[in-house]
């Protein structure tokens, strides 16, 4: 069924869908797609021509029993992008209405202009039957058709489609990929990127992870946008994706063992992710295991570098301003965090870390700030407000105070470096 001939039935999400869709420019169209929460299929904007081949390829390629999965999770309110072993790409989302959960797919897309030759690889595996192969073929002849854009401009529809159709306000922070971000391979257009950036921003990346800091999801988010993985042609693009996961492993094994963490403890760790990267057989399940490693070696560094003279209750009140940099932070809730009153918190933080609380702060939003003038071209008003400092000059004084330089000092000093 045609989107459009639906339209009789339609929820008011759907409604808007159609509205949504009509706005996202021509040369960036991408199909939508609606099945029921059983992975039965209803309608799509797809062209007939186009329609059995595509549906067939989601199929085949696990994005059915991932969407049945993604809809049998009553807790899920994000929405989900998804990938194959093909760098063939799509999104999940949902609506709910009139006692019905519907789930759209949008998609497919590429992220990068995919090659006759690289596909025929990848399809290997599926192409056993006549009949498969005859699919393999029908799909490798539509590739000309099918959309390739950015993660960044792919990422921003979805979100726009997903809150369009929930009535939420979500923000690109709340899109799941795999469980993480996109590792996939880089476009043409990407291989043009900003070297300088790239590096100072994977600097910073993987200083987190020397630093133990348990805030690392906008840094590491950021790193991914400026650049999602190692720009090696293959013939096979699971491949690719898999060299990528090898190499960032690798970087970060090393980054924490500059941590602090053994060398015994991080090669065994980086050797066991790598195995796993190397038995992964869909751009999913890279892009889980990529943000699980990240998240395991800086919780590993993390718990090496907490003081252990810290009691329970004060490092738990450590982590939680670590977690909270960009937002105020008050004693009292600090206090209710650990059922203390706020005399008895300040007392006793003042004396098991040898700082106040409100210097305490301070200074890890110092540290923060550093991380973003290293790391982005983001101006010295927008990181004040971003780290929530009263004012500008209240932010350059708490910097210069603590690192003996302005934060535009600092900034020069380092890129100079």
């Amino acid at each position: 069924m045609d989107l459009r001939e639906w339209q009789s039935s339609m929820t008011k999400g759907e409604q808007n869908l159609l509205l949504l869709e009509s706005l996202i420019a021509s040369n960036e169209k991408f199909y939508v797609w609606c099945y029921d929460p059983d992975g039965g299929f209803i309608a799509t904007s797809c062209p007939a021509a186009e329609r059995d081949v595509l549906d067939r390829a989601f199929r085949i390629l696990g994005g059915a029993d991932k969407l049945v999965a993604y809809a049998s999770d009553s807790g899920n309110t994000r929405p989900q992008i998804i990938g194959s072993s093909i760098g063939m790409q799509w999104a999940l989302s949902y609506e709910s209405d009139r006692n019905r959960k519907l789930i759209f797919v949008i998609g497919p897309v590429f992220y990068a202009e995919p090659l006759e030759r690289h596909l025929r690889v990848g399809l290997r595996s599926y192409t056993h039957s006549r009949e498969n192969a005859a699919w393999a073929t029908e799909l490798i002849r539509l590739l000309p058709q099918l959309p390739v854009m950015s993660y960044a401009i792919f990422t921003r529809y979805v979100m726009m489609v997903h809150n369009t159709l929930t009535g939420q306000q979500l923000g690109l922070d709340a899109l799941v990929s795999g469980e993480t971000e996109n590792t996939a391979q880089l476009s043409e257009s990407a291989l043009q990127r900003d070297r300088d950036r790239v590096y100072l921003s994977e600097r910073a990346m993987l200083q987190m992870v020397r630093n133990g800091d348990i805030n690392y999801y906008g840094v590491l988010q950021g790193s991914i946008r400026l650049s999602p993985g190692v720009p090696i042609r293959g013939q096979d693009p699971l491949r690719q994706m898999k060299t990528s996961i090898v190499v960032f492993t690798t970087l970060v094994s090393r980054a924490a063992m500059e941590g602090g963490l053994s060398p015994e403890v991080a090669y065994a760790l980086g050797d066991s992710y790598i195995q796993s990267a190397e038995d992964c057989r869909d751009s999913g399940e890279l892009n889980a295991l990529a943000h699980a490693m990240y998240h395991d070696f800086i919780y590993r560094v993390h718990h090496l570098r907490t003081n252990p003279d810290y009691s329970h209750a004060i490092q738990k009140c450590c982590d939680y301003i670590e977690l909270s940099l960009d937002r105020k932070i008050r004693t009292a809730d600090l206090a209710a965090l650990v059922g203390y009153t706020e005399y008895y918190l300040t007392e006793k933080f003042k004396k098991e870390t040898g700082q106040s609380v409100s210097s305490y702060i301070r200074y890890a939003k110092v540290e923060r700030a550093k991380v973003l003038l290293e790391s982005t071209d983001l101006s010295i008003r927008d990181i004040s407000e971003r780290l929530a400092f009263n004012t500008v000059n209240y932010f350059i004084q708490c910097f210069r105070d603590t690192t003996g330089y302005t934060p535009a000092q600092y900034r020069r000093r380092f890129r100079k470096e």
